[in-house]
């Protein structure tokens, strides 16, 4: 798994929101799957945990203030200070501190400087190692102004940096002048850290009245701040359009209090706080990349954001014209035995184009001749949603399907071939090898078994087929891997249909080896074992089957 990313949200001045900010996203990256921490480290003036309030069991028993009584005490980073909120996904918060009648002389006993002079930095890189270890996205709450601290939380700590200003020539000028000083003492540092990528955004911007000054301050932020895309913003995004991307209106309802809308305004319009943050969300998410996708469609870049870890309904989506409609009612009914989620989508459901998101993990596409107009506008819309997610189109090619005059993106793609020879039995193999990767086990024995329930055999076969039938159910009971795959492998011998055979006396399975073969199909797909519990036994000869 790969480490996490440290974001800071810094500010220059108060009262530009950015507690407000940095809770809300929390919330939306949890929501999306994202195991995130926050960490309080506006000691002075400590107040992230007020916003998560009402998913907080109890006030927090400890916070940043501990680790460095930790660090004097001589003990390891630990994680016995984070506290866990209910209510959204894996979210959790490292405050300043116990909110209690020692915490301020605590506050002002810390000598930064002298810390760092006995070794603090290196105590704190070993803090984040851990935090980058057990979270996706460590999200840090920065004090204002200049201070230790402050480069603390924007040279030291971060990945990425999040510096939010109002529209006045102070809170813009500050936020610039801190993302120059931090990449300067990052070059200082003894941690390997990468160029610091800044996003600048405007916050607490109220462009419903006075549109003239409005916009004149849009141009004003961005002149000053428009070299903070650089290294980051995509080469075709013009940084104008960005800067209307990153910019928090001023809505007063939310201005009362320490509020999360994002948890009341789950499906926001353009005009609410909850639109913005999400966008900005988004960005976090992607990594600062693929900024092209969110200029062309702004709904997709966040529903694609959403996506990202996102468990889907189902595992694939078959669209089909109606030419091969019969084809592909058997070929999902077959992957549905094989354990692949599948549902038919037929051509012209409009409403499959409308959708910001949709519930298929991949697309399959039936081509009889050539791709319809419809399934083009289908295919590219989910493409345009990928960007870059374990996500697929397959397209699947009749006999009569003219490759030289497909769309490139279908002509390029790994195709199928389907028709007389390759039954929907056989398709809907090798699509689940496809999807997975490699050829799962219980991919492979569930075909031998569903192909042994269509069998004829002779009565003298039939018994052997129920001798491996039932050492093969004890192999799967037992979690014996290797095993079962031999037995399988046994199975499809004994089941194979010869061309010639001099016994005429042909039948299909008894009534009593079909019932076992139901029995097995079923214990198969439910799983009798879990490969990944260690009770389970050694994991090289066991498999979820």
């Amino acid at each position: 798994m790969a480490p996490g990313t440290v974001v800071t949200f810094y500010s220059y001045k108060g009262g530009v929101g950015r507690s407000f900010t940095l809770a809300n996203i929390a919330v939306l990256l949890a929501r999306w799957g994202h195991r995130v921490l926050c960490v309080d480290w506006d000691l002075e003036a400590p107040g992230l945990h007020d916003y998560f309030r009402p998913m907080l069991a109890g006030p927090p028993t400890g916070g940043v203030v501990d680790l460095v009584d930790d660090f004097l005490a001589g003990q390891n980073p630990t994680t016995d200070h984070v506290t866990r909120l209910h209510g959204v996904g894996a979210l959790h918060l490292l405050a300043a501190g116990r909110d209690d009648s020692d915490y301020v002389s605590r506050v002002q006993r810390l000598d930064w400087e002298r810390l760092y002079d006995q070794k603090f930095g290196t105590y704190l890189e070993r803090c984040r190692e851990q935090w980058i270890a057990d979270y996706d996205y460590v999200l840090i709450d920065s004090r204002t102004g200049i201070s230790d601290i402050g480069s603390i939380c924007t040279a030291h700590l971060p990945d990425r940096l999040i510096v939010l200003f109002t529209a006045n020539d102070q809170s813009i000028g500050g936020a610039v002048d801190i993302a120059r000083r931090a990449n300067r003492a990052r070059d200082r540092m003894p941690y390997d850290r990468s160029q610091l990528t800044v996003l600048p955004l405007l916050s607490r911007f109220d462009a419903r009245e006075e549109y003239a000054r409005a916009d004149e301050w849009r141009r004003t932020s961005l002149e000053a701040t428009k070299e903070l895309y650089r290294n980051w913003l995509d080469r075709e995004v013009p940084a104008e359009l960005m800067a209307r991307h990153l910019t928090l209106p001023y809505v007063s309802y939310w201005s009362f209090g320490e509020q999360l809308p994002v948890r009341v305004e789950t499906s926001p319009t353009a005009d609410q706080v909850s639109y913005s943050l999400e966008t900005v969300a988004a960005v976090v998410a992607h990594h600062f990349d693929r900024t092209d996708l969110l200029r062309e469609n702004r709904d997709a870049y966040v529903a694609a954001a959403r996506a990202e870890n996102r468990d889907f309904a189902l595992d694939l989506r078959v669209s089909s014209p109606r030419s091969m409609l019969g084809f592909a009612g058997e070929l999902i009914d077959e992957l549905d035995r094989l354990g692949v989620r599948a549902k038919l989508s037929l051509s012209g459901e409009r409403s499959l184009l409308t959708e910001t998101e949709d519930d298929a993990r991949h697309l399959c596409l039936i081509v009889d001749r050539t791709v319809s107009r419809w399934q083009t506008a289908q295919a590219e819309l989910f493409l345009h949603r990928t960007l870059g997610q374990d996500r697929r189109v397959i397209p699947l090619l009749t006999a009569d399907a003219e490759v030289d005059s497909l769309p490139g993106y279908v002509r390029n793609l790994r195709f199928l071939q389907v028709g007389a020879v390759r039954n929907p039995v056989d398709v809907a193999r090798d699509l689940a090898v496809q999807l997975k990767g490699v050829e799962p086990p219980e991919v492979a024995l569930l075909m031998v078994l569903w192909r042994a329930i269509r069998a004829e055999l002779s009565p003298a076969r039939w018994e052997l087929v129920d001798e491996i039938l039932h050492d093969l159910r004890n192999a799967v009971a037992d979690g014996a891997g290797a095993q079962a795959r031999e037995l399988a492998a046994d199975l499809a011998t004994a089941t194979k249909a010869r061309s010639s055979t001099a016994d005429r006396r042909l039948v299909g399975p008894p009534p009593s080896t079909a019932s076992l073969i139901q029995l097995t199909v079923s214990e198969v797909q439910n799983g009798v074992h879990d490969p990944d519990d260690p009770s389970e036994g050694p994991a090289s000869d066991r498999t979820r089957l």
